[in-house]
Formats: C-alpha cells, sequence, structure tokens
C-alpha cells in the first residue's frame, strides 16, 4: 500500500468518526498532495508523485508547522499551539522515526571522523555525508546545530 493509499484511508477514518481536528489535517495533507500532482505533471520533467514525493512534502509542512508553534510558545497561545502540535503528530506517523539529539549526536561524531573533518570549513562534506546516507531519519536543522558546535571545539 502507497503511502497516498495509507493518508487517503486514514481520512476516511476520520470522516467516518467524524473527528474534525484529524479531517482538517488530512484535507490540507491531500491538498498539498493534489498541488503536487499539478507540480510533476506540468514544466519538463514530467513524472507521477511517488512516496519520495510525499515525504518530502510532509516533511516541509511539518517544518512549517514547528515554526508556528516556536511562535505560539512566545506568544502564549496554547489554543493554536495544540493545533499545530496535533498537526505535526499525525503528519510524522507518515515518515520514518526521526533519530532524538543524542543519537543525531553519536551519528554526527561518527561521520566528521570518517570524513576527517578538521574545521567549519568542512560543514558542507559532512552534511552532504549525513543527507546521501541518512535522510529519511535526520532532522538536519539539529544536525546542523551539533556539526557546528562539534567543529568549532576542533
Amino acid at each position: 500500500m502507497s503511502l497516498r493509499e495509507k493518508i487517503e484511508d486514514e481520512y476516511k477514518n476520520a470522516l467516518k468518526s467524524k473527528d474534525k481536528n484529524k479531517i482538517s489535517t488530512y484535507r490540507l495533507i491531500l491538498s498539498g498532495l493534489k498541488d503536487l500532482d499539478i507540480q510533476n505533471r506540468s514544466g519538463q520533467n514530467k513524472k507521477d508523485t511517488d512516496d519520495e514525493d510525499i515525504k518530502k512534502l510532509l516533511k516541509k509542512m511539518i517544518k512549517q508547522r514547528t515554526e508556528s508553534i516556536d511562535i505560539y510558545k512566545k506568544n502564549n497561545r496554547q489554543d493554536l499551539l495544540e493545533i499545530e502540535e496535533n498537526e505535526v503528530s499525525i503528519m510524522s506517523k507518515y515518515l520514518p522515526k526521526q533519530l532524538n539529539e543524542e543519537d543525531t549526536k553519536k551519528l554526527c561524531d561518527q561521520v566528521i571522523n570518517k570524513i576527517n573533518a578538521k574545521s567549519i570549513k568542512d560543514m558542507g562534506k559532512v552534511m552532504g555525508d549525513l543527507k546521501k546516507n541518512n535522510s529519511d531519519s535526520i532532522d538536519f536543522s539539529l544536525a546542523g546545530k551539533i556539526i557546528k558546535e562539534i567543529l568549532n571545539k576542533k
């Protein structure tokens, strides 16, 4: 079963259970998918939307909501904060499990040692290696902070 089919099934289940929060979140996701389909059909590189495209879309949507969550926390908007957090939790279940901060730190250390990075100038090489081998399981904004910390100490 493809990622799109899973999302559509969950949307139908949310409609049956009349869960307004889930319904609105799935509508957002499906709307994003339709936009992505249109984008993929037009232009020079015509292709069908696959699971990788859907994962990228979900990551982008989660990133937008995470930024909103930070803003709502600063402004003490608990009502809006809960809505965004709920959307993030629904979207996250369609992505591979992200590494926590400790595991990300270990992985960054391993890559830095593997490619023998000495200074902040080597950060691009480290990030490139991480993207090539761990693109689904790592939060790159967190990894960037960790890599900067480690390389600045060297």
